[in-house]
């Protein structure tokens, strides 16, 4: 077990070591919807939530949460997660992928004014023709976790999966930056 992880675990208002559940919400924007939804499920279950919420201004209660850490130290995080939940972010899935973990997806939305565009709906629905786990709706969040390890095949970022998600993004960035 890491620094990082051990600290956490010494600092928690949750006690005890459990699997541990990795939400991360990368560095660009507020998720207020995840971060919120997220924290309402940790109060029920059984096991270690720790958030990096960013900019988001709820401040989760029932786990534990910051805003910005090292690289290091959230590589840390995803070695050791049974799961990680996050943002539709390119970097997010592909630190993911590389620790091989079991992973769920809930994209930002237009409707909801997280974003200004759907590039990250575009993204989650590439990954899920992959065989990511994709939440649209963020009610059914809790039953996506509490399955995690009965139907989430564990990707391993290969060459093809991790290329063809490289090549996409730059395609969708440079897109963008002609609108």
């Amino acid at each position: 077990m890491g620094d990082t992880i051990k600290k956490i675990w010494q600092e928690s208002t949750v006690l005890g070591e459990r699997d541990l559940i990795f939400v991360t919400v990368g560095g660009m924007r507020a998720f207020e919807r995840l971060v919120k939804e997220m924290d309402r499920i940790a109060g029920e279950l059984d096991e270690q939530v720790v958030m990096q919420i960013g900019s988001t201004d709820y401040e989760p209660k029932n786990c534990d949460y910051f805003r910005f850490m090292s690289r290091n130290e959230i590589e840390e995080l995803y070695a050791g997660a049974r799961v990680v939940v996050c943002h539709a972010g390119s970097g997010s899935i592909l630190t993911a992928l590389e620790h091989n973990k079991p992973l769920i997806l809930i994209p930002r939305m237009k409707r909801y004014g997280e974003v200004f565009d759907e590039h990250q709906l575009e993204i989650a629905r590439e990954m899920e023709a992959q065989g990511v786990a994709v939440v649209y709706d963020i009610s059914r969040l809790e039953s996506a976790i509490r399955n995690a390890n009965k139907s989430l095949p564990k990707f391993s970022a290969g060459r093809n999966l991790a290329g063809a998600l490289k090549e996409y993004l730059d395609q969708l960035d440079r897109q963008l930056r002609r609108v």
